[in-house]
């Protein structure tokens, strides 16, 4: 137990609906998985519960913690409930597991555990997904956007938020979620594996991501095939995997670039550290983030990110004009790259900013923040 901080909790359950090696599992998932890393490093007792996915155990010991998994893409809530509220009679995957904290992590919709434990629940929104919904199909997305905006702010409205950004809270507060029950807690940073990243002659660019739709992979692919001619060997590298990779793969034939885009699919970190640290620069067309790991992964190699300042939360982890650039639109984001390339003096110094401000951030200093959200876990002020 950590002597600087007598009161950590016994132990704490995590729900998230995938983990980090769910095949669709991203930044924030590893967030989760890196709090309850860290607090089992203190001496709690940590139980991330999550979604069943092939070749996965259904429960297993990792980082001192333990997963438990069980339920699909949509059955993972209703799993997880049930678990929840069998392991009160001692019976199910979660038996004796008795929680001091639930963290609820909110991606789309919440596991509503507050019903089960009304004054035990913490909310984790990352960010909310009013421009993802459409994806799900026009009945079941109206249904998901009403469950996040109307639904669970009234069901939580006497509960504690974490999110990661200032962008993410605002847009709780416009949800209405008052302001004072809500901290922000920022992403820390995994250290960084000794790698030689090469440098050739020619232009790299790269993206990290998931392949879903919401990240709008495809107007990178439209500012490689609109830089190849200006700039001989240039390369787009692309980082990870998701079901619209042959959608991905089909635009790149359609725009010509097909010979100079690389598609890694999932790779382990040595790999993926390889690949940031021999870029130029990143591009992240995101059309929605909490917070951006993957620029803080670019930025630990001194790859500056040019990203969208729609996407709401980059506008937290890139300082524009500083250690990345902010922009409105592919055509935008086309001259970016440009100008990067081009300029490599003006690179390598946002680069530089950029690597310096990633040093900041720390899992030890996110889960302290978390920490002090759990002492204050009976004190959350009440909606009137």
């Amino acid at each position: 137990m950590d002597a600087q901080v007598p009161d950590l909790p016994h132990e704490v359950l995590l729900l998230c609906w995938r983990d980090t090696g769910h095949p669709q599992g991203g930044g924030s998932e590893r967030y989760l998985e890196r709090l309850g890393a860290e607090l089992a490093r203190r001496g709690v007792r940590v139980t991330l519960r999550t979604a069943a996915h092939p070749g996965a155990p259904r429960t297993e010991f990792r980082d001192g913690m333990r997963i438990s998994r069980g339920g699909g893409r949509l059955g993972v809530y209703p799993a997880a409930l049930i678990a929840i509220a069998a392991a009160r009679f001692g019976v199910g995957p979660l038996a004796g597991t008795h929680p001091d904290v639930i963290v609820d992590s909110h991606n789309g919709v919440p596991f509503f555990a507050t019903a089960i434990a009304p004054h035990t629940t913490v909310i984790l929104v990352h960010h909310t997904h009013r421009e993802q919904w459409p994806v799900a199909g026009r009945l079941l997305g109206r249904l998901g956007w009403f469950i996040e905006s109307r639904l669970s702010p009234w069901v939580h409205r006497r509960r504690p938020y974490v999110t990661v950004s200032q962008p993410s809270a605002d847009e709780l507060v416009a949800l209405g979620v008052d302001r004072e029950r809500i901290t922000v807690v920022r992403s820390g940073a995994d250290p960084v594996p000794e790698v030689a990243g090469v440098h050739g002659s020619s232009p790299r660019l790269v993206v990290l991501s998931r392949l879903v739709p919401h990240k709008q992979i495809e107007d990178a692919l439209t500012v490689t095939a609109r830089l190849r001619g200006e700039f001989g060997g240039l390369t787009l590298d692309v980082i990870g995997g998701g079901w619209w990779g042959s959608e991905l793969r089909s635009r790149a034939d359609e725009l010509g670039v097909s010979d100079i885009v690389r598609f890694h699919g999932h790779v382990d970190d040595l790999r993926k550290h390889e690949l940031l640290a021999g870029a130029d620069v990143h591009l992240m067309p995101s059309r929605k983030e909490g917070f951006g790991l993957a620029v803080i992964e670019s930025a630990q190699h001194g790859v500056p990110t040019v990203g969208y300042r729609s996407s709401k939360g980059l506008c937290a982890s890139i300082a524009d004009g500083n250690t990345g650039m902010l922009v409105d639109g592919v055509d935008e984001m086309v001259s970016a790259t440009r100008k990067l390339i081009e300029n490599t003096s003006l690179r390598a110094a946002m680069g530089e900013r950029a690597r310096t401000a990633a040093e900041e951030l720390s899992w030890e200093a996110s889960t302290d923040a978390w920490i002090e959200v759990f002492r204050n876990l009976g004190q959350a002020p009440e909606a009137s």
